[in-house]
């Protein structure tokens, strides 16, 4: 196991810096800010400053797809948990409010057969915790059965690990607003909201202008990304947004520059903050997924727990606000340390939580 860099930890110094480096990179581009660095904590004609938990502590939570490998595992004489029962119980023990279903199956040897729904619930309320969502399959010919699992778990977000459509062209985002926005409708009935996550390629440029090629279809782009089209389709009653913060960054390192309708490069740089911070009320959850730099990289970064890495949350969540509605979900698909290592995945969720817990709001 690689020990994580403890020179990188999210120290009360860093949260410091972090705020002051929002306030003047963000200030600028005429979003309300609040200035946390050091001239900011006094008393003014506003009283004293108090400091609050950036993301409270009844919303912060976990995508068990992080531990994915102690969930699934068979019992062993490793020490380290495995099954819902046990995975459930030390995640609640280090702090762990909320947890994001990525399926509901574990070894089938734990209890002879495959847990059920209303046996995760009740886990779930042994342990303080509350499903805040799922990657399913949102298929039209399942969803009841979706919904219906959702509301046996106590979940308000039911949702996808993948993009409506992996497509560049117009018609494909069309026709799949056409479906989530009926599907949102349904949720909605029954109190729960929909919602899309996204990796890089949904943060990718349409190809909606131009030549046309053999099939009839568009070549160049008039330089809309693909989700902020599907922004303007999607039914803001009903359709809502989760973004992983991790592959947001990726795709601001991948997709810069497209060809326009006059065959020109041109260069635009993808914002992940203004994406949120202009619309925030549609963004009920995150992936609070943390990456080094690595630029020689296909995807620019390289995944780590989070507060080790070289993504400022505290600037992201700061700006976004709305601090009681968003939903931090920690999120690391490495982590898991396999057969050499099987403890990995929970030490980083230990370590990621404590990250989490640390970053911080000064308010009036």
């Amino acid at each position: 196991m690689t020990e994580p860099r403890s020179t990188k930890a999210l120290t009360r110094r860093r949260v410091l810096a972090a705020s002051a480096g929002a306030a003047a990179a963000l200030g600028a581009a005429g979003l309300p800010v609040l200035q946390t660095a050091a001239p900011a904590i006094g008393h003014g004609k506003g009283g004293k400053l108090r400091a609050e938990p950036l993301i409270p502590s009844r919303n912060r939570g976990i995508i068990l797809y992080s531990v994915r490998d102690r969930i699934t595992a068979a019992p062993d004489d490793s020490g380290v948990p495995y099954g819902f029962e046990r995975v459930l119980a030390r995640l609640a023990e280090i702090g762990y409010k909320e947890v994001e279903f990525a399926g509901y199956t574990q070894h089938p040897s734990i209890l002879g057969r495959q847990i059920t729904p209303t046996e995760i619930r009740k886990i779930l309320d042994d342990n303080g915790l509350v499903a805040n969502g799922t990657h399913t399959q949102i298929n039209p010919d399942t969803f009841e059965q979706q919904l219906d699992i959702a509301e046996e778990l106590g979940m308000k977000h039911i949702g996808t690990g993948a993009d409506p459509t992996n497509s560049p062209y117009k018609s494909d985002w069309d026709a799949a607003a056409d479906i989530w926005n009926e599907l949102g409708r349904r949720a909605h009935k029954r109190g729960i909201k929909l919602y899309t996550h996204n990796h890089d390629a949904a943060y990718s440029f349409l190809l909606d202008t131009g030549p046309l090629d053999a099939q009839g279809r568009p070549t160049r782009s008039s330089g809309k990304r693909r989700l902020e089209y599907f922004f303007d389709l999607a039914d803001p009653r009903y359709v809502y947004f989760e973004m992983d913060i991790y592959w947001a960054y990726v795709a601001r390192f991948k997709y810069t520059t497209y060809t326009d309708r006059q065959g020109r490069t041109r260069t635009e740089i993808f914002d992940p903050i203004l994406t949120v911070a202009n619309r925030t009320k549609r963004f009920p959850l995150f992936h609070a997924k943390d990456g080094d730099r690595a630029p020689e990289r296909p995807d620019g970064h390289v995944m780590v727990p989070l507060g080790e890495g070289d993504i400022n949350f505290q600037q992201f969540f700061e700006v976004i606000g709305e601090q009681n509605y968003h939903h931090a979900n920690w999120e690391q698909d490495t982590a898991p340390g396999g057969a050499a290592n099987p403890g990995q995945s929970l030490s980083f969720a230990e370590i990621s939580y404590q990250n989490m817990s640390e970053l911080t709001i000064y308010r009036r």
